[in-house]
């Protein structure tokens, strides 16, 4: 078990903060807008600290990161103290500027997931609640490309409103190369999706079939690295090297660290305390890997979608 453990690369992820440019209306961090944010002597402690317990991977997410006047900084330092990989999740609306893109790579970014919430400037605009956003995002993965920088990633949260969407979202990103994809299942514990939860929380068994068709989109263009996250491996029978948990424990200790929190492993506390399985999982040959529902989603609309699989290799 610990030579499992010394084997997996260790990612630390920093919440900065819960302002944003965005109003995404399904956001966890909905609630959360007006908490301090960390300061950035907090920020650059925790970077600093990085070394001595052995990180590889910082994920710098906010909120939205990028508009932090110390985004710049905070970049650099964890290039001068040798992080690996400084990953940032983005809205994608400040790369709609060249130079502040070309400063963000010059300072040290070594990865970025853009979050697209639609195909076009109606899906999109309408989730985000910013007019124009879809366009700035679209900008801003062209700018990058112009710059030759090809560590550009995507993810997409899947609602109601975005679900039947997925496919032309998928082609999106096919079309701007994107290699690297998550469809992730709205969390609604928390935010924007639990205080309207019949608003935009979809059916598993409805928002599934549109994630396994966009996946197929990615690797029919030959993308293997498409992936659907929060989701029962029950309706998803077929793409289990397609799951993002699954990988994600394989490659990865995880630690978060936000103004309102510390987790210090990510990956065991989401199973004990956000997801869960019902006694319908009971026989299922893939219970031990699968995470199961969000609770409050089992709240809700309860366990009858779910399936298990008697008969999986």
């Amino acid at each position: 078990m610990k030579k499992n453990k010394q084997e997996k690369r260790r990612k630390l992820v920093i919440f900065t903060g819960y302002a944003c440019n965005n109003n995404c209306v399904f956001c966890i961090n909905a609630d959360k807008r007006k908490i301090r944010p960390k300061t950035t002597q907090e920020i650059l402690r925790e970077i600093y600290a990085c070394s001595k317990k052995g990180v590889e991977i910082l994920e710098l997410i906010g909120g939205e990161t990028t508009i932090r006047d110390d985004f710049f900084s905070l970049l650099a330092a964890a290039k001068k103290i040798g992080i690996k990989e400084t990953i940032i999740a983005t809205n994608g609306r400040m790369f709609s500027d060249l130079s502040f893109t070309k400063k963000a790579l010059e300072s040290g970014l070594g990865a970025v997931i853009f979050s697209v919430h639609g195909s076009d400037k109606k899906i999109h605009d309408m989730l985000t609640c910013v007019p124009g956003s879809f366009f700035q995002l679209k900008k801003g993965i062209e700018n990058f490309k112009k710059l030759g920088f090809s560590k550009v990633n995507g993810n997409t949260t899947v609602v109601k409103q975005n679900m039947r969407d997925l496919p032309k979202i998928a082609d999106f990103y096919v079309s701007k190369g994107i290699r690297n994809v998550e469809y992730i299942f709205v969390d609604p514990n928390y935010g924007g999706a639990k205080n309207n939860f019949d608003k935009y929380v979809p059916k598993i068994s409805a928002a599934s079939v549109f994630m396994k068709k966009a996946i197929d989109i990615g690797l029919k263009a030959g993308y293997d690295q498409w992936k659907a996250r929060y989701v029962p491996l029950c309706h998803f029978r077929g793409y289990f090297d397609h799951i993002s948990e699954i990988n994600e424990r394989k490659l990865f200790f995880v630690e978060h660290s936000a103004p309102d929190f510390v987790n210090k492993d990510v990956l065991t506390s989401r199973r004990k305390a956000g997801r869960k399985k019902t006694r319908r999982c009971f026989g299922c040959s893939v219970y031990a890997i699968c995470e199961g529902l969000w609770k409050e989603y089992l709240a809700v609309y309860g366990d009858a979608e779910l399936k298990p699989i008697k008969n999986e290799k």
